[in-house]
């Protein structure tokens, strides 16, 4: 079966950008934004300083993120292995920004929908190249069939050493490089200033989130230590295939390495022939090789700077309307699910008012949660399609269907509160309730988890710690029903919310605190917890919406200390939640 990838030669590439411009001009792209781009990464101190170019794009991966997290299949695999992407079909939510963990995607300003490099599809089914390819004037860009053995894509990938961005997320990207720098492949592993060549795009998707956060020298230095990239130097520059540098004639390893004796490990298997450092393991009769994570050190120490990029597309692309939609969402939820399962479970009395009044609240904020979801679309008048063009595979989908049932079936008991009909409080009908609300709560947790560019969402934990959210956001909610005439609410409420602070607590230390299986979590976690969203984080999430609660409602019962408590501690889960969404979408992807 035809696969269809990319090889980018980086031994040929000059940085010319015929690429980028061939595919501009192919698609009519507007000014500002790129399917496919030229990185430039700079090392070195004048005069000795190179640099490296790596072309970015779609993966086009064998297992795409962004297929199964789009609602209405406007990215697709075809046959042939290619991702595709149908303008008519998108709605704009982003999802699959999120979900691809190399900054593919990007909001069309003219269009207002999704736009990647789609491998060219219109020239392939005619039997032409992509555009890129053709223009190439070095042959650095390699298309075609990675099945077919005879072809040159196929022969590149199995005779030279490749590498790929991010193999890890299970993705299993197409697109390799031979020859790949690491601080073109790794985003982490250079710094990246406010302004460099052409940083001030005129479209506000491109300028926006152009700052990079600093840049820590030493974690990275570790990552690449950790790497199975060569540290040793040639006469040239570090080669990030590991390959010898060629260094002329006198090889001391007889030419069994295949170099034909003329390579860079004459003599002394541990020193390069420019003093350099191998990897190899150190004799008793040569000096110490020195540690990865220094020679590491020393290398990115050399200053590599990002020098000519694109703005990030994905910076930050779900907003204020997201994080306020899982506030909404989680009281809508919680409002019903506490005095349902409490009359469920005979702790209070069954009351067909009750239910009613609690219903309709659920109602109303599970009205701004389909509000804010729209609103967050690019095109938010094809909203219905994520019901009537659904692609099964989406948590957005199969979310918005269990809002659907649960709307639906809040209106039904808000109906039958209203014509006082004791079938609203029967055992069944909680139960049912029940599951559509803790359904509202965790789903986000699974669609969160689709979002494979974000390493601090792929929590276990998560789907528990939505609920939890909504039994705090529920009680806060439920303390004020208890004001309003509903008495019987105000001690179960309160236990609630003391509960699920606790609860909550623990999980978010968990989160933020644990080590993590990522730099790229563990990066996120620390911009919550001693960075940007530090203040946030511990004065709004912490102090405020934890401590203070706590302390409240240790010192008082009275209806009014816990409505306050509660108050705070809907202050608190926002500013959580501010920080949770945002900070994962400001670690740089590409």
């Amino acid at each position: 079966m035809t696969n269809y990838g990319f090889v980018i030669d980086n031994r040929r590439c000059i940085g010319c950008h015929a690429c980028t411009v061939a595919c501009k001009t192919e698609h009519d792209d507007p000014i500002g934004v790129n399917k496919t781009w030229v990185k430039y990464i700079e090392k070195g101190e004048f005069p000795d300083t190179n640099r490296n170019f790596s072309v970015m794009r779609c993966n086009h991966c064998d297992d795409s993120p962004c297929t199964d997290v789009c609602p209405v299949t406007a990215l697709w695999e075809r046959e042939d292995g290619i991702v595709d992407f149908d303008t008519d079909r998108c709605i704009g939510c982003k999802a699959c920004m999120q979900g691809c963990p190399y900054d593919a995607l990007y909001i069309d300003p003219e269009t207002s929908t999704a736009a990647k490099c789609n491998y060219c599809s219109h020239r392939v089914d005619s039997g032409r190249e992509p555009a890129c390819v053709t223009v190439c004037p070095e042959d650095a860009i390699l298309a075609g069939d990675l099945e077919d053995r005879d072809t040159d894509i196929a022969e590149t990938v199995a005779g030279e050493e490749v590498q790929a961005r991010k193999p890890e997320k299970g993705t299993e990207p197409k697109l390799f490089y031979v020859d790949g720098d690491e601080g073109s492949i790794t985003p982490g592993s250079t710094g990246r200033e406010e302004h460099y060549m052409w940083s001030d795009a005129p479209n506000k998707v491109e300028t926006h989130g152009a700052a990079r956060e600093e840049f820590d020298l030493e974690k990275a230095a570790e990552s690449l230590a950790d790497s199975d990239v060569s540290l040793s130097t040639g006469d040239d520059e570090a080669r990030a295939d590991g390959g010898h540098a060629h260094a002329g004639s006198g090889c001391g390893c007889g030419g069994d390495c295949g170099c034909g004796g003329n390579c860079s490990c004459a003599a002394d298997d541990d020193v390069a022939s420019d003093g350099g450092y191998s990897t190899e393991a150190s004799t008793g009769t040569t000096s110490e090789k020195k540690d990865r994570t220094t020679r590491a050190y020393e290398l990115l120490h050399e200053e590599a700077r990002r020098v000519y990029d694109v703005g990030e597309s994905h910076y930050e692309s779900w907003g204020w309307e997201v994080y306020s939609y899982t506030m909404t969402k989680s009281i809508s939820a919680g409002v019903f699910l506490i005095p349902a399962l409490l009359m469920a479970v005979g702790y209070i009395e069954p009351d067909v008012a009750l239910m009613g009044a609690s219903s309709l609240v659920s109602a109303v904020f599970l009205g701004l949660t389909g509000v804010l979801l729209i609103l967050d679309l690019e095109r938010p008048k094809r909203f219905h399609w994520v019901l009537l063009r659904p692609n099964w595979n989406s948590w957005l989908v199969k979310g918005a269907y269990i809002i659907t049932a649960f709307g639906g079936f809040l209106g039904l008991v808000v109906l039958g509160g209203l014509l006082e009909v004791e079938a609203v409080v029967n055992p069944v009908v909680l139960a049912v309730g029940s599951v559509l609300a803790a359904a509202t709560a965790v789903y986000t947790a699974f669609l969160f988890s689709q979002s494979k560019g974000r390493d601090l969402w792929q929590s276990p934990a998560m789907p528990l710690h939505m609920l939890v959210q909504a039994f705090v956001a529920g009680a806060a909610v439920t303390a004020f029903l208890g004001l309003g005439g509903f008495d019987e609410l105000i001690g179960p409420s309160r236990l609630v919310l003391a509960g699920g602070l606790v609860a909550h607590f623990g999980l978010v230390a968990s989160e933020l605190f644990t080590p993590h299986q990522t730099e790229d979590a563990e990066e996120a976690a620390a911009r919550i917890a001693r960075g940007r969203f530090s203040t946030a984080f511990w004065g709004g999430g912490i102090v405020v919406g934890i401590a203070l609660p706590l302390v409240a409602l240790a010192l008082s019962a009275t209806p009014v200390a816990v409505a306050l408590a509660g108050v705070a501690a809907l202050v608190g889960l926002f500013a959580y939640e501010y920080c949770w969404i945002t900070a994962p979408q400001t670690i740089s992807l590409a």
